[in-house]
């Protein structure tokens, strides 16, 4: 590999000048020691391009999986589903134990059972709801209150409902199981498909990789609600992520009042 370089005078033992060649500044870049950070960045998988590739596969094979799909939400879902139910037929799954209070629970599973029966698909789709357990999240969380939004509580909130789905898809004989919680912009996707990975192991069925907020998945999402006047709720589901919602919002307006 060349590199360009640039001509410097340099000082001899003896303080005689002579010229010397002076790596240039993306040598001086490449020669530099790998951090941990960037070592990390080069390694990160593209989950999206894993799941194109799969894609190309499924069709070539003029199959149509079945697919177990944890949802999370209708708003999530519904660019989840206008894409994979090209290739799949799909369950959805409504297991969230984290919801509170129970009324915002059932309006977010009124909401997707609406969305499943109103948009049109290429393969099925069904619904099935899971058990609301609240009592099963606050014990998950037990010790964890404090923890801010996007740390080790929602690694393992994403954990305690994408292994209920993966035991499910194993009781079922699906081919693979997933979840929607990837589109979102707030949510870690190498932490979500790392979880899928070691269920996969555990439960013995696979885990499809998903990035779904790659290829503008957020975006449609947010023009499917608008096209199924979807209910768009404010804050993830538990009272954690309500309590620090509000607390924001509260800022907000302390700081547009003295302002003002």
């Amino acid at each position: 590999m060349c590199y360009d370089r640039t001509e410097r005078k340099v000082s001899d033992a003896d303080g005689n000048k002579r010229s010397a060649t002076e790596p240039s500044t993306g040598e001086r870049q490449w020669s530099e020691p790998m951090t941990k950070e960037r070592i990390s960045f080069m390694n990160k998988r593209n989950y999206q391009r894993e799941l194109d590739g799969l894609l190309v596969n499924i069709e070539k094979e003029k199959k149509v999986p079945r697919l177990f799909l944890h949802s999370c939400c209708a708003p999530c879902s519904s660019y989840v589903l206008e894409y994979l139910s090209n290739y799949f037929e799909i369950t959805v799954f409504f297991y969230n134990p984290n919801i509170s209070p129970e009324e915002e629970y059932r309006k977010r599973v009124e909401e997707i059972k609406r969305l499943v029966r109103e948009m049109k698909f290429e393969h099925p789709v069904h619904i099935e709801e899971g058990s609301y357990e609240p009592e099963v999240f606050y014990q998950m969380a037990k010790g964890l209150e404090q923890v801010p939004e996007g740390g080790e509580r929602c690694f393992k909130c994403y954990r305690l409902r994408m292994e209920e789905a993966a035991k499910a898809a194993r009781d079922g004989s699906y081919d693979y199981f997933t979840t929607t919680l990837s589109i979102s912009p707030l949510k870690n996707a190498q932490k979500i498909n790392e979880i899928g990975e070691e269920l996969a192991e555990i439960y013995g069925v696979a885990h499809l990789p998903s990035d779904f907020k790659k290829k503008n998945g957020y975006k449609r999402s947010i023009e499917l609600s608008h096209e199924y006047d979807l209910y768009r709720q404010n804050y993830c589901g538990c009272v954690f992520s309500k309590r620090e919602q509000e607390r924001k919002i509260q800022q907000k307006q302390d700081s547009e009042n003295s302002a003002s």
